[in-house]
């Protein structure tokens, strides 16, 4: 791993707009000509647009679709016409239908590239008053070697596989990543200077968030970006498995010169100016009811406490539970009732965790979660058909109920916590935080094809 972001002096020898340049002092983030939404064709801006696609679940889903017929979902998780599936609706299926969707909507004018390639200043405003804005463009690629894009989660094979087969495609990056950086002020003057003029869209989503867009073109700011950028590096909060999809379909083209597939589309956060919200990711056990997860806690190693009142008041239990050391879980059935589960003691950690990474990670909850609880207490496979993951507290515990399974709910990781492991390159349990506000998926695609 690379020293901490330093001033170097070393900048990107390309400007801004150098498809071909790969960063090494730090990050180097391109212009490219944005794919959008006409208004005039779609009417409603926020009836295409979608979460990320891996917090759409298949009632939201279902909602999207019939939203507007040009929603990105089709996109992002496109489902097959039965006249193009047939008998066997496989993967390569789905994304030549991605495929073929992205080519009519672009042929049809319902997708249009803008002019000029631009950096794109994006802003969102939540109900509960939380204000993010950031920069979307075209980052170089690196592996974790270089020190300069860290991840903090693990990933697993068949999402990214899956990624890389619509991406590979469609010859499109459809969504962008979400990536915090630590810069010295002048890219994030930029993007504040440039949100006080009139924006290039703006919408309202069903969650009431309000999302604006703008394009910097302008040679100056553009060269200050880059200045800023080159010397810092950023850790990776939202798209872990993207960004390895990026990484495999670099890979696979590097013997192309000066290659598109070597920046993906990210959205980069200064948090020294908008600090991100952290959450957790709660898991539900489809297959272990709750009275056999309690059943098969040993007692020398674990405490239980009934819960009294409903959720608000059993997450204010955890909260407060987080003030001790040692490891605090909620355990429910989505009934009403609430266990709180702390522990364990540390004759079972040093048993069951790896020493070979720091105490801070071997301490995680999602690491104890995985280690401890999951693989030696109750022994449930990490796979979608044992374990649901779920954004909402709320949603697990009704999933939880709809399954007769069991709900674990988490305390979420504080993002000092994350960085600090990820500068040591160390990865946490996959989907272990929830950063956020995510970006809206829809408002600006990248094509291979423009360059």
């Amino acid at each position: 791993m690379s020293a901490p972001r330093a001033e170097t002096g070393n900048e990107p020898s390309g400007g801004p707009g150098d498809p071909g340049h790969v960063a090494t002092a730090g990050l180097s983030l391109s212009p490219f000509r944005g794919l959008r939404y006409d208004p005039h064709r779609v009417g409603d801006l926020a009836a295409v647009t979608s979460p990320p696609y891996d917090v759409v679940d298949p009632g939201r889903r279902l909602d999207l679709e019939t939203a507007d017929p040009h929603n990105i979902v089709r996109l992002i998780l496109p489902r097959p016409e039965p006249e193009d599936a047939g008998d066997r609706p496989d993967r390569d299926t789905r994304y030549r239908h991605a495929a073929r969707l992205l080519r009519d909507w672009r042929r049809q004018g319902v997708l249009t590239a803008d002019p000029r390639p631009a950096l794109y200043v994006y802003e969102q405003r939540t109900p509960s008053g939380t204000l993010q804005r950031g920069l979307i463009g075209a980052l170089a690629v690196s592996g974790p070697e270089a020190g300069v894009v860290l991840p903090h989660e693990d990933v697993m094979p068949k999402p990214v596989a899956d990624r890389v087969g619509l991406m590979r495609t469609t010859r499109a990056n459809l969504e962008p990543l979400l990536l915090t950086y630590r810069g010295h002020g002048r890219a994030a003057d930029v993007v504040d200077r440039t949100a006080g003029t009139e924006p290039l869209l703006a919408t309202t989503t069903s969650d009431g968030t309000h999302h604006r867009l703008w394009a910097v073109t302008d040679p100056a700011d553009l060269a200050a970006v880059t200045r800023d950028l080159a010397t810092c590096r950023a850790l990776i909060a939202d798209g872990h498995h993207r960004w390895e999809m990026y990484l495999r379909l670099q890979r696979e083209h590097r013997h192309l010169p000066r290659s598109p597939w070597d920046r993906g589309l990210v959205l980069l956060v200064d948090t020294d100016r908008y600090p991100l919200r952290v959450r957790a990711i709660h898991r539900v056990l489809h297959r272990l009811p709750l009275d056999a997860a309690l059943a098969a806690l040993d007692p020398a190693a674990w405490r239980v406490t009934a819960l009294p009142g409903a959720l608000p008041d059993a997450l204010d239990a955890l909260t407060e539970a987080h003030r001790s050391p040692g490891n605090s879980f909620v355990l429910t059935a989505g009934d009403g009732r609430f266990h709180l589960l702390t522990g364990p003691d540390e004759a079972t950690l040093a048993d069951a965790v790896r020493t070979d990474r720091p105490e801070e990670w071997r301490r995680l909850d999602a690491t104890v979660l995985h280690a401890v609880l999951l693989d030696r207490t109750w022994h449930v496979p990490d796979s979608p058909e044992h374990i649901g993951y779920l954004h909402a507290a709320e949603a697990a515990v009704r999933e939880a109920a709809r399954t007769g399974g069991t709900a674990v709910l988490l305390h979420p990781v504080e993002e000092r916590v994350v960085r600090r492991l990820a500068e040591q390159g160390v990865t946490m349990p996959r989907k272990s935080t929830s950063f956020g506000p995510k970006p809206a998926t829809g408002l600006v695609l990248r094509s291979l094809e423009l360059g």
